[in-house]
């Protein structure tokens, strides 16, 4: 196996010895010396270590939990598709904006699920069931599944899956680079591969533990030789000095280079971004300041506007003015480096 990442401890619930999977893994995680231990749940894990939140949310994200998705159907996706696929939760990645902070709170251990293909056999349900209505999947909406794909593979049964499905359609989003057991699969076009980016600034300050930009967009050109549709999420959008310039650059570079690794392939029109401006709830700021408490991630509740979201929290965005500048200079960086591209939504 690939060890991009190895926990430094390993929970699973039993239920999970009953599949090929959480076998092999628990096996595995023993032969390597790693602690492991039963738990009654995936998403009750207790007794982590720290005796400040900074440590145990560190702890937490060296915290591997082998788990069974349960629960009779998927949850929505909006604006990304109309569900949520559950592969994982959380990831190894430290972002100091994350939004997990909301949702996961301080203890954001890493779950991966092993009974994939029940999974796939509801999404199977959940297509017939929109027939003849093409149905679209998220599997990224609570995870960056790619640096648990070595120890998974539900990526890979997951896209070739979709491939033989005349009206699914996958789509994932991640920032990590290592795709190579993805790229020679039959995916028949039907799973979007998407790269969340950012200009260095915001990446070098806030997204510790992830891969430079300049690594993602050679990754996305591994991709794009691949076949794969591809799009970019830019996110979050944050303002400041010289931020026109920098993410101009950003759209410059990631132009050139996808140019340069597969003219073939590379079709600008083809290809979609998404535009996510920063944002935070009061929850997030409290846990983010816990774990952070040196940020300097802009969050002053008197230069937002207060906005209810799809979930029933309020968040405080970038007033409108400042949000239709943001709008209007994204969509011209846009339109300049790729003539033709989709602009999925901007938020």
């Amino acid at each position: 196996m690939n060890l991009n990442f190895e926990p430094k401890q390993v929970f699973y619930e039993p239920e999970a010895l009953n599949y090929p999977l959480g076998k092999k893994l628990v096996d595995y995680f023993r032969q390597i010396k790693i602690p492991v231990k039963a738990t009654s749940s995936h998403n009750r894990i207790t007794g982590l270590s720290g005796d400040t939140a900074a440590k145990t949310y560190f702890e937490a994200k060296k915290t591997l939990v082998i788990g069974v998705k349960r629960g009779k159907t998927f949850q929505t996706c909006k604006p990304s598709a109309h569900y949520q696929l559950p592969l994982t939760t959380s990831c190894p990645g430290m972002c100091e904006y994350c939004y997990l902070a909301t949702t996961l709170g301080a203890r954001p251990y890493i779950r991966i699920y092993v009974n994939i293909n029940e999974l796939l056999e509801k999404a199977q349900t959940l297509i017939q069931e929109r027939l003849p209505e093409i149905t679209y999947f998220e599997g990224a909406a609570v995870s960056d599944p790619i640096p648990m794909e070595h120890y998974t593979g539900s990526l890979r049964k997951s896209i070739e899956f979709f491939g033989r499905q005349p009206q699914g359609r996958f789509r994932f989003v991640t920032k990590f680079t290592d795709v190579d057991s993805l790229l020679n699969l039959e995916h028949h076009g039907h799973t979007r591969f998407r790269f969340s980016l950012n200009c260095e600034e915001i990446i070098r300050n806030y997204e510790h533990g992830t891969p430079s930009a300049e690594n993602r967009i050679k990754a996305a050109g591994k991709v794009l030789r691949a076949g794969y549709p591809l799009g970019f999420i830019i996110a979050p959008i944050i303002r400041f000095e010289n931020w026109m310039d920098q993410y101009e650059k950003l759209f410059a570079d990631l132009a050139e280079q996808l140019k340069a690794a597969s003219p073939a392939n590379f079709s600008p029109a083809a290809l979609t971004f998404e535009f996510i401006t920063h944002r935070f709830s009061s929850r997030a700021k409290s846990n983010i300041l816990n774990i952070y408490p040196q940020t300097s991630l802009p969050m002053d509740e008197a230069s937002r506007k207060f906005k209810f979201g799809q979930f029933g929290y309020g968040k405080y965005v970038y007033p409108p003015v400042e949000m239709e500048e943001i709008k209007t200079s994204f969509l011209a960086f846009m339109n300049r480096h790729f003539p033709g591209a989709k602009a999925k939504y901007f938020i």
